[in-house]
C-alpha cells in the first residue's frame, strides 16, 4: 500500500453509536459516546445531531480535550428543494457549523431530506425531483455553503442519501456537474451508494478532485436484496441489518483503499454503521474491532 493511504485520518460519528436524534430514550448518552470512541481507538469524530453533545463551545472542548479527540465535521440538513425552507435550514446549518468551528472542526456536511418517512417508509414525496425542484436544491446548497464558509470558514460537503433525491450513482454525477467545486465538496458515503446498486470506487476514479471527505460504511448484498424486493424504507433496512460490520459488506475496504491515492493523503475517513435503535452495550465492541481491523487494511491511520 501507498504512504499516502496510511496518512488518511480515521474516525467515527454517533451513528455508529446508534445516534440519530439530538435526544432520545433508545440511544447512548454523549457521555458514553465520547468515552467509547476515544476507548474505541478513533482520534476524529463528528459531533451527530446538533444537541447530542453539549452545544456550549468551552464545555464541549473541554470534554474533547479529556479524551484526546478532533471534531471532522458537524452535520446538519434539510429538504434543500424547497425554497420555503431555506431560512430555517440556514440557521440550524449555521448553529451546527459555529460549533464544530469553534471546537477545530475543518467539514460541514450537508444531507437532502429524504422523499420517504424516516420510520414508517410512507412515500412523501416523488422520488424523483422536477427541474424546478432539482434547480433549486442546486441553488440553496451551494447558497448555504457560500455562508457558512464566510460567516465561519467551514467547507461544506454534500451528502448522497439513501430515499433522498440525490441516492443514485448517476444522481450523484449530475449533482457534481450541477455544482461549482470551489463552492462546495462531495461527501461520498460508500454504504449509501453501494445501497443504490452504485459503485464507490468508480466515482473516486471519476471525480476525485471532488471527494473530499469519506464515510466508510458497508452494506449487506444478500440483505440489501431483500430491502429492494420488500421495497424496504431506510428505517426498516437498518433493523435487517443491511448496514454491516466490516469486512462483511461492500464495498470492500480493499476497492475503496485502491483509490485512495487519488485523494487528498489526509482525507478524512469517517466509519459510520448506521444501528438506530441498539443496546448501549452494542456499539463499542463493533467500534473496537472495526478500528483495529481498518487500520490494519491501511484504510486510514
Amino acid at each position: 500500500m501507498s504512504s499516502t493511504i496510511t496518512r488518511a485520518r480515521l474516525g467515527s460519528a454517533p451513528d455508529s453509536w446508534g445516534v440519530w436524534m439530538p435526544d432520545s430514550p433508545r440511544q447512548t448518552s454523549g457521555t458514553r459516546y465520547l468515552d467509547e470512541i476515544a476507548q474505541a481507538g478513533y482520534r476524529y469524530m463528528e459531533l451527530g445531531p446538533y444537541g447530542f453533545l453539549p452545544t456550549d463551545p468551552v464545555e464541549l472542548a473541554d470534554e474533547l480535550a479529556k479524551r484526546d479527540l478532533r471534531v471532522s465535521a458537524g452535520t446538519t440538513g434539510g429538504a434543500f428543494h424547497r425554497a420555503d425552507d431555506f431560512e430555517t435550514i440556514k440557521e440550524e446549518a449555521l448553529a451546527t457549523a459555529r460549533l464544530a468551528a469553534a471546537v477545530g472542526g475543518t467539514y460541514l456536511v450537508l444531507l437532502p431530506a429524504m422523499y420517504r418517512d424516516l420510520f414508517s417508509g410512507e412515500y412523501l414525496e416523488d422520488k424523483e425531483l422536477d427541474v424546478e425542484g432539482w434547480n433549486q436544491l442546486i441553488k440553496s446548497i451551494q447558497e448555504l455553503s457560500d455562508i457558512v464558509a464566510e460567516e465561519t470558514g467551514l467547507r461544506a460537503v454534500f451528502h448522497p442519501h439513501a430515499d433522498s433525491h440525490v441516492e443514485t450513482q448517476s444522481q450523484t454525477y449530475r449533482w457534481l456537474e450541477d455544482t461549482d467545486p470551489a463552492r462546495v465538496g462531495l461527501c461520498l458515503d460508500t454504504g449509501h451508494i453501494e445501497y443504490c446498486r452504485g459503485d464507490s470506487a468508480e466515482i473516486i476514479r471519476r471525480y476525485p478532485e471532488r471527494v473530499e471527505y469519506i464515510h466508510f460504511k458497508q452494506v449487506d448484498p444478500a440483505k440489501m436484496s431483500i430491502v429492494v424486493d420488500k421495497d424496504l424504507g431506510f428505517y426498516d433496512a437498518v433493523q435487517l441489518g443491511a448496514i454491516c460490520e466490516p469486512p462483511g459488506g461492500v464495498p470492500t475496504v480493499e476497492s475503496i483503499a485502491r483509490e485512495m491515492h487519488r485523494l487528498d493523503p489526509e482525507v478524512f475517513v469517517i466509519v459510520e454503521q448506521d444501528m438506530f435503535p441498539c443496546h448501549p452495550d452494542a456499539p463499542f465492541p463493533i467500534a473496537l474491532r472495526t478500528c483495529a481491523y481498518l487500520r490494519g487494511a491501511y484504510l486510514a491511520r
